[in-house]
């Protein structure tokens, strides 16, 4: 049933080979190295902390986008989608007027189902509504992909406020990856190279056009470079079982997508649902994502003893102790720890040998640790918030236009 993945295999490797040689493969890799530059100097400013070099980040970005781009390319492949009648520059300029909008909106789903919709009721832009939504799933089910395996690492600790005005401790989940692919384009004419013969059943998505039926053309392989990006705020689980949540979330609306657009590329008629689950998908993966960082109890909170950690730097000395996230330093050097201010004040201390005793987080089991530490070197932790704390960042959703609106409301009222 598969068997010709087999004989695809050699021609996608082929054109990832072309892509990650290719100039603009590496002026993508170079942004988003500009972006996990901006992220590790915000954590210095927060927290006086250096972590892992940047270009170690990318590095993992680059190798867990090329897997991301190889599952995508054969699950468009596979899909038979192709990027001939979507209407890929409306869906990048609706994309970018929504960033003005919400920085949240800058997502396929949104763009993807307005332009649907306006085709459906009005006729315009002329799109297949199926193959759109299709991009759209398959997009989103190699981000769910990404997320799963690596949306988790180099997770950014913070200070911010929860639903009840407290200030807890968090983690920003921000990872950015390069994604060369492959997308299908229809070709008129003969084929000039390799061609593999594909099986009744495909594609899974129909097309309007059916070059192999009527003879016209054939579908070839384009090569696309594109960017993934991804933030969350884990606030009551760990940023591992955070990114873990979100992936199956969004794997499951991926997958129903797919699904909806299989079916309204079967029954054209059917093509609306697609087209509002696009919209309406994504903002329930999201509601049910925020549903839980708000009603559940946030894990980063001050303790009744000693001082809950909320981070721990690499290859820090607390790090070699076994010191991990949410462990609670009670002791240092027979001391007992009351806050996190008197825990700063005892490491200004050390000298050498020093002794720390400390909550397992994991298994509740107290260990004592000892570790000589070079006179005037970091401990490497960043404890969590105590209740007097101010919050480090506010969460905001609103985009410029929005920003402009209330400034512009503001100041007519000011002047009335």
């Amino acid at each position: 049933m598969f068997s010709f993945i087999v004989d695809l295999i050699p021609m996608v490797l082929r054109s990832f080979a072309y892509l990650i040689l290719s100039p603009f493969f590496w002026v993508i890799v170079f942004l988003i190295g500009m972006q996990y530059r901006r992220i590790a100097k915000q954590k210095e400013v927060l927290f006086g902390v250096k972590d892992e070099t940047v270009w170690q980040q990318v590095t993992v970005a680059i190798l867990y986008g090329i897997l991301g781009g190889i599952f995508g390319a054969f699950l468009m492949i596979i899909g038979g989608i192709t990027i001939t009648n979507i209407g890929i520059g409306y869906l990048w300029a609706v994309a970018i007027f929504l960033l003005f909008v919400s920085p949240r909106f800058l997502c396929f789903s949104y763009a993807g189902s307005i332009i649907s919709l306006s085709y459906l009721m009005f006729g315009w832009p002329v799109i297949e509504v199926a193959h759109l939504m299709g991009l759209v799933a398959i997009l989103h089910l190699v981000e769910s992909f990404l997320i799963l395996v690596s949306g988790h690492l180099g997770a950014m600790p913070v200070y911010t406020k929860n639903h009840k005005g407290e200030t807890v401790g968090a983690f920003t989940l921000q990872k950015f990856w390069p994604i060369p692919i492959v997308a299908l384009m229809v070709v008129t004419g003969v084929p000039a190279g390799e061609t593999v013969p594909m099986p009744d059943w495909w594609p899974l998505i129909k097309s309007l056009e059916q070059p192999f039926e009527a003879g016209k053309g054939y579908y070839a392989m384009l090569p696309v470079v594109a960017a993934l990006g991804y933030t969350d705020l884990a606030m009551t689980m760990n940023p591992q079982q955070k990114s873990y949540h979100t992936a199956a979330l969004l794997s499951i609306y991926s997958v129903v997508l797919f699904i909806l657009a299989v079916i309204a590329s079967h029954y054209i008629y059917l093509a609306i649902l697609p087209a509002l689950f696009g919209a309406l998908g994504h903002e329930l993966t999201i509601y049910l994502g925020k549903k839980n960082q708000m009603q559940g109890k946030p894990l980063y909170v001050s303790s009744e003893v000693g001082v809950k950690i909320l981070d721990v730097m690499t290859g820090s000395p607390a790090m070699k102790m076994g010191i991990r996230s949410g462990d609670i330093v009670l002791s240092i050097n027979n001391m007992k720890v009351e806050n996190r201010y008197h825990m700063a004040a005892l490491l200004q201390t050390l000298y050498n040998f020093v002794e720390i005793e400390y909550l397992k987080s994991g298994d509740n089991r107290i260990y004592r640790e000892t570790l000589w530490i070079k006179p005037g070197k970091s401990f490497g932790v960043i404890p969590v918030p105590e209740l007097t704390d101010s919050p480090q960042v506010t969460l905001s959703g609103k985009g410029i236009l929005v920003r402009w609106y209330h400034k512009i409301v503001t100041k007519f009222k000011s002047e009335k």
